[in-house]
């Protein structure tokens, strides 16, 4: 059986995170007492996932021209990732982020865009859509991800949306486009202005009629099922890191459905997926395999028996 193919649109950094005692306010210094570096970003890390899980994906993103584009090749190139569609835009520096990681699971999150890249879709191969079963897209990138998702639907192609927190205006060119839209339930309640994700999720169903659902963290995933609210909880685990738990969960949920597994099933597999992350430090670089998936999985319903 082919490996189902995962295409993801977004922003791409080269990432290092700190995992210091607390995060400290300023003025202040603190040691760390881990580092890791890491390309990342949300569909990019979706993308390790899918992969990491079982599938087959490859990244369309914008580089600049400097070393770190040729690092970022090089790393997702050494995950089996399709890097090809990393797009160099001339005289533009790649995004760079600094992420401090607290014991208490509190983060400081220092991201750097140029703001002289070309925001252009121009040059992304669309046609290449045709051999691919998913689509997956952040709103990072509204420009890309637009170009992506109308293409995706001229070829009846799903496209999977992460709904995280963006502007109102960002989010309403893309929701429409998708066939998933899988929020945050941040980003869910920020675009809604509500205070409820049941309530909220029936506010984005009035004018979307594809999935749509919200990853909650610890509380798992609710979603929208012929009108009725559905609810998958997240497994209990000794939380280390939470960083990209929520890109490995659209890669996972998208890597499920790929494969033809029912929502409940596949939202199972995605929660199990994320909470395992949880419990290493390092962002994506903790998202576990298909075989520790599983395992857990296995080991969850033994003990469910007992």
């Amino acid at each position: 059986m082919t490996s189902p193919r995962l295409i993801a649109v977004g922003a791409i950094f080269t990432t290092s995170l700190y995992r210091v005692p607390r995060v400290p306010p300023p003025p202040a210094k603190v040691l760390a007492s881990a580092m890791r570096q890491v390309v990342d970003g949300m569909a990019i890390s979706a993308a390790c996932a899918f992969q990491r899980l079982g599938g087959t994906a490859a990244v369309w993103s914008r580089v600049g021209e400097d070393a770190a584009a040729e690092a970022m090749r090089l790393a997702l190139t050494a995950e089996g990732l399709d890097a090809s569609g990393l797009h160099t835009v001339p005289g533009s520096f790649s995004a760079q982020s600094t992420v401090l990681l607290d014991d208490a699971g509190e983060r400081l999150v220092v991201p750097f865009f140029d703001p002289d890249v070309d925001p252009s879709a121009d040059w992304l191969p669309l046609a290449l859509l045709d051999h691919a079963d998913f689509l997956h897209c952040d709103p990072r990138w509204v420009e890309g991800a637009e170009a992506a998702m109308r293409a995706a639907r001229a070829r009846s192609l799903p496209a999977m949306l992460d709904g995280d927190v963006a502007p109102a205006a960002v989010l309403d060119r893309l929701v429409p486009l998708a066939t998933h839209v899988v929020f945050s339930d941040a980003g869910l309640l920020a675009y809604t202005h509500r205070d409820d994700v049941g309530q909220a999720l029936r506010e984005v169903a009035r004018h979307h009629h594809g999935h749509i659902g919200a990853s909650c963290g610890r509380r798992g995933y609710v979603w929208l099922e012929e009108g009725q609210l559905r609810h998958v909880p997240a497994p209990v685990v000794d939380v280390v890191d939470t960083l990209a738990a929520g890109d490995v969960f659209h890669g996972a949920l998208a890597l499920a459905l790929a494969e033809g597994q029912p929502v409940d099933a596949a939202a199972r597999f995605a929660c199990v997926a994320a909470s395992l992350k949880c419990t290493r430090f390092g962002g994506r670089l903790g998202c576990p395999t298909r075989e520790e998936v599983l395992r857990f999985e296995r080991d969850s319903a033994a003990d469910g028996l007992d």
